[in-house]
C-alpha cells in the first residue's frame, strides 16, 4: 500500500527551511552547496524513519515551531536537546514516533544546543533544483520557493510504501556527543564547544602572538552569526604582512581572516570564493558540532593532522552505519521496510 501526504505549518519562525545534505559539486559554477547545517542530525533522523539519508527534512532555527501532519507517517526528531511535542505526548530529542493523520507536533525552544531537525517518511516532497530538495536563501531557489517556511504553507511528502503499522511504535537512540566525545576531553569552560582543524595556506602567515591567540582563545560567537559564515569575536588577529589574494575557492568550515583581525567561519550558505586569508579549516567531521552552538556561546580550535582528520571522517561514517544497522532491526521487527 502507498500513501501521500502533507505537513501543514502552523507556527513558525525566521530561519526555519527545509533541507537535504546540500547539492555539492557546483561551486565551480558559482552555486553553494547549502543543506544542513548539522548534516549528521539530519542524516539520523531519515535512517529513523526508515527514509535514505539525503531526503528531505525541516530544520528548525527559531521556536516554538508547530505543524499538523496529514498523513499517517513515522517521524524523528534529532539536533538540538529541544523536547517534542506529538499530540500530547511529551518526548525527548533523538526520538523516532509513528503519527495518525491530524497530529500536532511541537518543538519547544532546546535547552542545549541550536537547531532540531524533523524527518518524516518519506520525505519533504517539494521539488528538486539542480538535485537536491535544500533551500538556499541567498540565491533564492530551493526548499518552499527559496524561501523560510510561513505560516499556513503546505509542504508535500513523499509517498511511502509499506505497512505503517509495522515496527516499535517509538524509539530513541543516542546522541552523537556521546557515540563521538573528543579524546582526550579538553578542559575547557562550560558552554564552549571544542572543533577541531587543520591550518590553512595562510596560517603560517599570523605572527608568533597571533598563531598562540588563535589555538589558545576562547572565540565568542557574534550575533551577526547565520547560515553564510559564523564571525568571532575575540583577540585581533595580525598577519606579519598584508596579503592581498585574489578571489578563489572556498568552501564550509574553512576559516578567513579580514581585515579588522577577527576569523570567520564559512558555514553551509558558504560563499562559493574569496579573497581573505585562509588560517584554518573545521574538519567536516565537526561541522556538526559548530551547527549546535549558540550564538553568544564560545568556541575552542583544537590543531589535528591530516590523518586524525581522516580518522574522524571514518568515526562519522562509523556512528552512521552503527544507527543504520539498529534503526533498520526497530523498523523491521514486525515488517516495517527499511532502506
Amino acid at each position: 500500500m502507498s500513501d501521500s501526504g502533507s505537513i501543514e505549518v502552523v507556527e513558525t519562525g525566521l530561519l526555519n527551511t527545509v533541507q537535504d545534505l546540500g547539492r555539492p559539486g557546483l561551486r565551480k559554477f558559482g552555486v553553494g552547496s547549502a543543506g544542513a547545517m548539522d548534516g549528521f542530525a539530519l542524516a539520523a533522523a531519515n535512517l529513523m524513519v526508515g527514509n535514505p539519508i539525503g531526503a528531505a527534512g525541516i530544520e528548525v532555527t527559531t521556536f516554538p515551531f508547530r505543524i499538523r501532519i496529514n498523513a499517517r507517517r513515522r517521524i524523528a526528531a534529532t539536533g538540538a536537546d529541544a523536547r517534542f511535542v506529538v499530540g500530547d505526548q511529551m518526548l525527548p530529542p533523538w526520538w523516532s514516533i509513528r503519527v495518525e493523520p491530524g497530529t500536532e507536533i511541537r518543538f519547544e525552544a532546546p535547552r542545549h544546543g541550536m537547531r532540531g531537525y524533523l524527518a518524516v517518511a518519506g520525505g519533504i516532497a517539494v521539488a528538486e533544483v539542480l538535485g537536491s530538495r535544500s533551500t538556499d536563501l541567498k540565491a533564492g531557489f530551493g526548499g518552499a520557493d527559496g524561501r523560510m517556511l510561513e505560516r499556513g504553507q503546505s509542504l508535500p511528502l513523499g509517498s511511502r510504501e509499506g505497512d505503517c503499522s509495522a515496527g516499535w511504535d517509538c524509539f530513541g537512540i543516542a546522541p552523537p556527543e556521546k557515540r563521538m566525545p573528543l579524546m582526550p576531553p579538553l578542559d575547557v569552560g562550560d558552554g564552549t564547544t571544542v572543533v577541531r582543524v587543520l591550518p590553512a595556506a595562510e596560517h603560517g602567515e599570523l605572527t608568533d602572538e597571533a598563531r598562540t591567540a588563535f589555538w589558545t582563545s576562547e572565540w565568542q560567537l557574534s550575533t551577526s552569526s547565520n547560515r553564510v559564515g559564523y564571525r568571532l569575536v575575540g583577540p585581533a588577529l595580525r598577519l606579519h604582512r598584508p596579503i592581498e589574494l585574489l578571489s578563489h575557492g572556498i568552501l564550509p568550515g574553512v576559516i578567513q581572516l579580514p581585515p579588522s583581525g577577527q576569523p570567520m567561519i564559512q558555514m553551509s550558505d558558504a560563499n562559493t570564493c574569496g579573497g581573505y586569508p585562509k588560517i584554518g579549516l573545521v574538519i567536516g567531521a565537526d561541522l556538526w558540532r559548530l551547527a549546535q552552538v549558540r550564538l553568544g556561546r564560545r568556541i575552542r580550535f583544537v590543531e589535528v593532522s591530516l590523518a586524525q582528520a581522516l580518522a574522524a571522517r571514518d568515526e562519522l561514517d562509523a556512528a552512521l552505519a552503527a544507527i543504520r544497522r539498529t534503526t533498520s532491526r526497530l523498523l523491521t521487527k514486525t515488517g516495517w521496510p527499511a532502506n
